[in-house]
């Protein structure tokens, strides 16, 4: 064996050492002490400790040291300036956001009526605060309840009647009136003082518009949100009326108390002056009647719009004296009535049970029973209830919609196209959503041509009564819009920019 083989069997012996556990036998059986492989530093290896306190402030102070220092210096504050004038370029060259105007409880949804509080609830005022949560899910921003005063002329219209709770009503009414307010929807009186027929004290309109007065201050005082008065027009010579607008001038710094009313019979020239006139805050002026061709709506819409902030444009079909929306002439598909009203600029107001489409003579009540199952034998009712749910369905989309898009909010309105029977707009708002409306009462299909700057090849369907033809989230062109007869949608495409 050379020399070159023993190195290599000593190495092998080592590396076998290392391998044998620190306890363990022996191949004899007899137990040895663990082995360990010490490595030792060769004299010759250099550790780096780096440069001592007094080396480092001698190179600091080197000529190339604060050259370098001096451009990576210059180096960060060029980048920090090119930053701050690229955010600064962004900023201007971007397209600056419209101010949204200033919007009032009764211009953020939808106002629901209840004229007969007992067909609503069977329970009075009561009933109606049970039925709160139910409102609440429809999006209601604002309950108009009554009339519910007394008309005597030897009493006030402060007076509740007997017939709308068997007593205590005011409590009644005060407990209505904060839960509601924690839900978030506010509480409007009509105070007609004529609903239940003219009366001989109701002649002298000096003396009601007094009342009115008084009667105003102290259900205000009582926390209501607003008063509501039928047939405004017949009271607004009156020299009393001035101070019942100075009323509702004066807030709490909190919310606004509005000062609501209706006209009927008058000419879209008429209610355009009225609004000019008068100071209130929301008026229902009974337009647009699609009993009228439709280019006669189109042009009393774009008058009203532009000559008024949609802020006090109310938009009503049904009510006491009209009836429900299920009940109008032209008989047309509730849920048509419905997009129009909801679409308009302005707030709409609906009756209890226009929702679901009930007719004249069918009680609200059957409203709650939407969800319990009709007999399986009875193939009509589950038929009517499954229409019915189909509506409120509709209504609720229209009206989760209306809360949170602004162009449908308080959004401009642009008219595209009108016929006899038929009607279509755009409504926008500065870089949101644009929303297309189109509605066809006729008989008869009809083809639209569309034609606007702001306009795309195609829209996404939202909403729509022809489920079958322009069904919920397919596209459509919108260049020649085809609707059948008795239909509508509702469309979106985004902001073109």
């Amino acid at each position: 064996m050379n020399k070159d083989d023993d190195m290599k069997e000593v190495e092998l012996n080592e590396m076998d050492q290392e391998k044998q556990p620190m306890t363990g036998e022996s191949p004899t059986g007899t137990e040895k002490n663990g082995c360990v492989k010490v490595i030792v530093p060769e004299e010759n290896e250099v550790k780096f400790t780096g440069l001592s306190k007094e080396e480092l402030m001698k190179v600091a102070n080197t000529a190339g040291m604060v050259r370098t220092r001096w451009v990576l210096l210059v180096l960060f504050w060029l980048g920090w300036i090119g930053m701050l004038a690229g955010a600064i370029v962004i900023i201007v060259q971007a397209p600056r956001c419209k101010p949204i105007p200033e919007m009032n409880w009764w211009n953020k949804g939808f106002l629901y009526q209840i004229s007969d509080i007992n067909a609503f609830s069977g329970n009075g005022l009561k009933g109606v605060e049970e039925k709160l949560d139910y409102l609440n899910q429809m999006k209601v921003k604002g309950l108009v309840l009554g009339p519910i005063h007394t008309v005597q002329a030897d009493q006030n219209l402060a007076s509740i009647s007997s017939e709308f709770g068997p007593e205590k009503l005011i409590d009644q009414m005060i407990s209505l009136l904060e839960r509601a307010h924690r839900k978030g929807i506010s509480i409007v009186l009509d105070l007609t003082p004529d609903y239940q027929g003219v009366s001989a004290w109701v002649n002298n309109t000096a003396s009601v518009a007094e009342r009115l007065k008084e009667t105003c201050i102290y259900w205000l005082k009582k926390g209501v949100d607003g008063i509501f008065i039928s047939h405004l027009n017949n009271f607004t010579n009156t020299e009393a009326w001035q101070s019942v607008q100075d009323t509702f001038n004066k807030t709490d710094g909190t919310k606004k108390r509005a000062l609501m009313g209706s006209v009927t019979g008058l000419s879209v020239d008429d209610v355009s002056h009225l609004l000019n006139r008068l100071s209130v805050d929301l008026l229902l002026t009974g337009l647009p009647d699609l009993a009228e061709p439709g280019e006669k709506q189109a042009k009393e819409i774009q008058l009203l719009y532009s000559s008024h902030l949609q802020t006090s444009l109310g938009w009503s079909l049904s009510g006491r004296t009209r009836g429900s929306l299920a009940s109008r002439t032209p008989a047309v598909p509730v849920r048509l009535y419905q997009m129009l009203l909801f679409t308009l600029p302005g707030t709409p107001v609906f009756s209890a049970g226009d929702e679901v489409g009930l007719k004249a003579g069918e009680k609200p009540e059957e409203m709650w029973e939407l969800e319990s199952h009709a007999e399986d034998d009875n193939a009509t009712a589950k038929t009517v209830q499954e229409e019915r749910i189909a509506v409120r369905d509709f209504f609720k989309t229209l009206s989760d919609l209306k809360v949170k898009e602004r162009s449908l909010l308080h959004g401009e309105y642009v008219s595209l196209y009108n016929s006899s029977t038929s009607l279509a707009f755009l409504r926008f708002w500065d870089q949101s959503e644009r929303f297309l409306v189109a509605l066809n009462w006729g008989s008869d299909s009809v083809t639209m041509t569309l034609t606007n700057s702001d306009l795309p090849a195609e829209a996404r369907v939202c909403a729509s009564t022809d489920t079958q033809n322009l069904a919920v989230g397919s596209t459509v062109s919108i260049e020649k819009l085809e609707l059948g007869p008795k239909q509508a949608v509702l469309l979106s495409y985004a902001f073109p920019g």
